[in-house]
This record gives C-alpha cells, sequence and structure tokens, in this order.
C-alpha cells in the first residue's frame, strides 16, 4: 500500500501488477485504489486520463525498462554470444524466472489490444528487429535471422504462457536455456 504521496514509478509498479492479476478490463477502480492506497481524486489528479492513460503509462514504463535492459544492448552488442546471454539473464529477471506474466501479451490477448495496439505492436517489433540485426551480425542470412528472432519470441511468450499454466518456473527456466543454444547454432 503507498501512502498518499507516493512517488510516481511507485504507483505505476502497483498500477502494473493490478494489470497483470486481473487485465486491464477487469481492473476495477476500487482494486487500483486499494493496490496504490490513493483515491479516486488522487488518481485522477495523477492521470486525468483515467484508466486508459494509467495502462498507456505502464506499458511505457515497461518499454523503457526493455528498451535500456534488452534492445539497445542487442543493437549495440559486439559480441553476439555475451548480447544473447545477457538478453536471456534480463528476461529470466523480468519475468522472475517464468513466475510472472508478460502484461504487454496479456494487453495483447485482450479486448484493449486495439486501445493500445501501437504500443503492443511496439514492443514485440523493436525486440525482433534488436535480435535479428544482432544475429545477422553473427553471420546469418537475414531470412535465418528473422526466423531465429521469431522463434525467440514465439518461445519467450510461449514458456511464459505454459510455465503460468502449469505453475512451473522451471519450463521457462529450461526454454531459456535451450533458446541460447538454439540461436547462434550453426545453420
Amino acid at each position: 500500500m503507498l501512502k498518499k504521496g507516493g512517488e510516481r514509478k511507485e504507483v505505476l509498479r502497483a498500477l502494473s501488477e493490478v494489470f497483470r492479476a486481473h487485465g486491464y478490463e477487469g481492473a476495477s477502480l476500487t482494486l487500483i485504489t486499494e493496490a496504490t492506497g490513493l483515491g479516486k481524486g488522487s488518481l485522477y489528479h495523477l492521470f486525468p486520463g483515467g484508466k486508459e492513460q494509467m495502462a498507456s503509462e505502464v506499458l511505457a514504463e515497461i518499454d523503457g525498462w526493455f528498451e535500456l535492459n534488452i534492445y539497445a544492448p542487442l543493437r549495440d552488442a559486439d559480441d553476439p554470444a555475451r548480447a544473447i546471454a545477457a538478453m536471456i539473464a534480463g528476461v529470466e529477471q523480468y519475468f522472475h524466472s517464468g513466475n510472472r506474466i508478460c502484461l504487454v501479451g496479456l494487453v495483447a490477448l485482450g479486448a484493449a489490444r486495439d486501445t493500445f495496439s501501437d504500443a503492443v505492436d511496439s514492443y514485440f517489433a523493436r525486440w525482433h528487429a534488436a535480435l535479428a540485426q544482432l544475429l545477422r551480425r553473427s553471420g546469418l542470412s537475414k531470412g535465418q535471422a528473422q526466423r531465429r528472432a521469431e522463434d525467440a519470441l514465439l518461445t519467450i511468450q510461449g514458456a511464459l504462457v505454459l510455465a503460468r499454466a502449469r505453475n512451473d518456473g522451471g519450463i521457462f527456466r529450461r526454454a531459456l536455456s535451450d533458446l541460447t543454444k538454439r540461436l547462434l547454432a550453426a545453420e
């Protein structure tokens, strides 16, 4: 529970967990006020655009984390193997070894997908592009790099869903370990 004067980052963190637990559609104002410790007036003062602005800012916060910790390092890396290892470590950390769902993926599957389509598309497109560029620099053809980057995102997202469905974080960790081996494997 946040104090009335809680910092915006703390409020966004609390909001992200409400959206993860209940989806955009199920995140009621009651759940949001309970999680943030802020009253309706304070919430609307911070987010005059209401729940849509709250979700937009949460998605922007996630995007910022991924830009800093995943996309930019992939784009800037000189050593593909180290960059992929860092990406895998970052993904494992962010998703709590498969115990934390992908909020962007949740939004993509829900009724709010159209509302946030630009943010959802950008998240996946930029990740795919950064990883494909890295794989190209490692010597793969454009087609191979594109397919492996897509396979990586499919593996990560699918492993998150299956780990959550089976309540087994080991599924996610094994998928990431196997992915590391596959991404730079010789053709």
